[in-house]
């Protein structure tokens, strides 16, 4: 479909604007119905453009179910903003339902298929009585043990609803719901769905490829050649809706940009984030339509028709899609009730930084050892790099200019440094080691977590440094002592109290290399998809405890390992490691239980006691040195 009429009447009108007023509707404004499937439509045919089309595998599969004509009904399940309307209504519009239909009001909607079979269909769970509720789900139980075969339930709803209908209903039934219990498996343990009833749960997409798809949905979007004849582009002008797009798509940068933000949303997923469809399109729209400043872009999104005061008062660089990303343009508020928002400001990108970074953009103008550094790196972007206000601000820092110390000269050149340390993050090339993006993050080693990730996915081992890295860190929580050893690891306690930070007597030793079917190995957990260390103390599953590898959690061991002090750097994740080091102090006990009654072990002497302390030679190394005690000697 075309751009409105109105754009091929009025030459004033820019060309696109109908298609980015649309877009802008998208984004983090604080009355975005555009984002709610039951409005979509009406607000396509306003605007006159053609809708974001994105793949949808599951629509396809729920199609391939009820098309199989296999009795039981039909779960969607899924978090606000995943598209569980959106499925609902494509299986829907597939079966013949007309779309009259099915925008009514009405929530429960009945349609007779080819077959003679009668589908209810449910857009919302929440929107229903008791009663209806009751009903439908009756009848889920119905079609799913197979006394009902001409009938079934399509049910769109979020987890916690499904489960607490169902738990509502048994109660009033005077019965422990049968589905329950095999429906919140299927949810939380990524068990088997009950026997007839097909759930398709929208929240395990994978966010790094969701992104991308979105990401290409919206920068790749016909309309936008509409802006190729946009005068607003003529003679030289940078129209920052249209040079954020081309940054997008990564047509400045081979597409490095879409890959660091991947690769933060991917660990983002790997935290326990889940982003929804409706967050990732707020976020795409926002890349390219935020402006900080609310006075030149209403609600800190662009319009076509702000374009040209933008340009005008020079303030293009306010539009820079690499504060956009985190939200910068938007009041606090706002952009913290996105969880999108959430997540990659745990990143902390823009506050955290390094010496090098910081110096190449503070004194690498006149650094003759890093004037060439600043000039490929901050000096070939005149949008967003070292721009001319950039560096005016710059120069006034420097010299001391006496405005440079009030009125907030200060605050804006530190606001400018900001800006610029989050472009880096998404713009320093890998070559450029000496400025790891990484490190300019709250989670330096994710790069090494995500490389793990991928080592393991195709089967492949985890890097040596990776390695002593982590065994390093786990000794070093498991005694409390600064232990430089990547061999082995220290199992050990504090003679009682598994809780205690200083632990020197050691309950036993394990390799740091699987070997036998004994000691450490790092696997990948199938389920959530992270990496987990497996200690085995023997041979047999029974000996072995693990332990999932969260980001997080990586990033503590590492830390620890690199000299951190555990309790200041993350208390949760002290604890959670202070339990994994309990259960394998469980795991020895009920090993050395098992080989006394096996007399695998010599009897000792009576009234002696034989401890293993930990001692450490100059260089850091640890060893275990036994210690005889004789009891009422």
């Amino acid at each position: 479909m075309n751009s409105p009429a109105v754009a091929s009447h009025d030459s004033t009108v820019p060309p696109s604007s109908a298609w980015v007023r649309f877009l802008r509707s998208y984004g983090p404004t604080p009355n975005n119905l555009t984002l709610f499937d039951e409005f979509v439509t009406d607000n396509l045919v306003k605007a006159r453009v053609k809708p974001i089309t994105l793949s949808s595998p599951l629509l396809e599969k729920i199609k391939e179910r009820v098309s199989s004509g296999v009795p039981g009904s039909i779960l969607i399940a899924g978090t606000a903003g995943d598209g569980k309307t959106y499925h609902c209504r494509g299986l829907w519009s597939h079966l013949g339902g007309a779309e009259k239909e099915w925008t009514a009001k009405t929530t429960v909607k009945q349609l007779t298929l080819a077959d003679g079979r009668q589908a209810m269909f449910i857009k919302d769970l929440s929107e229903l009585s008791d009663e209806e509720s009751d009903a439908a789900l009756m009848l889920m139980e119905r079609s799913i043990s197979g006394g009902e075969t001409q009938s079934f339930v399509v049910i769109a709803a979020n987890h916690g609803q499904i489960l607490e209908r169902l738990r509502d209903l048994g109660m009033r039934q005077k019965r422990i719901h049968p589905l329950r219990k095999s429906i919140q498996d299927a949810f939380l343990q990524y068990g088997a769905a009950p026997a007839g009833l097909a759930i398709f749960d929208l929240s395990r997409t994978t966010c790094r490829e969701s992104l991308s798809e979105v990401l290409k949905a919206v920068a790749g979007h016909e309309e936008w050649e509409n802006c190729k004849r946009c005068s607003l582009q003529a003679e030289g002008r940078v129209c920052p809706i249209f040079e954020n797009r081309s940054r997008v798509l990564g047509n400045l940068d081979n597409g490095l940009f879409a890959k660091r933000l991947g690769d933060v949303v991917e660990v983002s997923r790997l935290n326990g984030w889940h982003l929804p469809v409706r967050d990732l399109l707020a976020l795409a729209s926002n890349l390219i339509l935020g402006h900080a400043n609310p006075k030149e872009a209403k609600e800190g999104l662009m319009a076509c028709s702000d374009v040209a005061k933008i340009q005008e008062k020079g303030t293009i660089e306010n539009a820079s899609l690499y504060g956009n990303v985190f939200g910068s343009n938007l009041p606090t508020r706002r952009a913290m009730s996105r969880p999108v928002f959430r997540a990659l400001a745990s990143f902390g990108v823009g506050s955290e930084t390094t010496n090098a970074a910081d110096g190449l953009m503070v004194y690498g103008a006149d650094d003759p050892k890093l004037v060439d550094s600043f000039k490929r790196l901050l000096g070939g972007d005149p949008v967003y790099g070292a721009t001319q206000g950039y560096l005016a601000s710059l120069q006034r820092y420097l010299e001391g200019d006496e405005a440079a110390r009030i009125d907030n000269g200060a605050e804006e050149f530190l606001d400018r440094l900001q800006a610029q340390r989050r472009r880096l993050f998404f713009t320093i090339p890998e070559i450029e080691s000496e400025y790891d993006h990484w490190l300019m993050t709250a989670f330096r080693f994710a790069g090494d977590y995500l490389d793990m990730i991928d080592a393991l996915t195709v089967g492949k081992g985890v890097s040596e440094s990776t390695r002593a890295r982590l065994v390093r860190g786990l000794n070093r929580v498991m005694t409390g002592l600064l232990i430089e050893n990547n061999d082995k690891l220290f199992v050990a306690s504090s003679g009682g109290f598994t809780q205690s930070r200083i632990s020197v007597l050691c309950d036993t030793e394990a390799s740091a290399r699987r070997s036998g079917g004994v000691g450490m190995r790092i696997k990948l957990d199938p389920l959530s998809e992270r990496a987990a260390l497996d200690v085995a103390l023997a041979a047999g599953a029974s000996h072995s405890a693990s332990f999932t590898l969260s980001p997080v959690r990586f990033e503590f061991l590492c830390r620890v390992a690199e000299g951190a002090l555990p309790g200041s750097f993350s208390n949760e994740c002290l604890e959670d490691m202070l339990a994994f080091k309990a259960k394998l102090l469980r795991k020895a006990e009920l090993l050395r239980a098992s080989r006394l009654a096996e007399d695998e072990e010599p009897c000792v002497d009576d009234g002696a006691l034989t401890l293993n302390f930990i001692e450490m030679e100059q260089n850091g190394h640890g060893f275990s040195r036994p210690v005889t005690v004789r009891i009422g000697a």
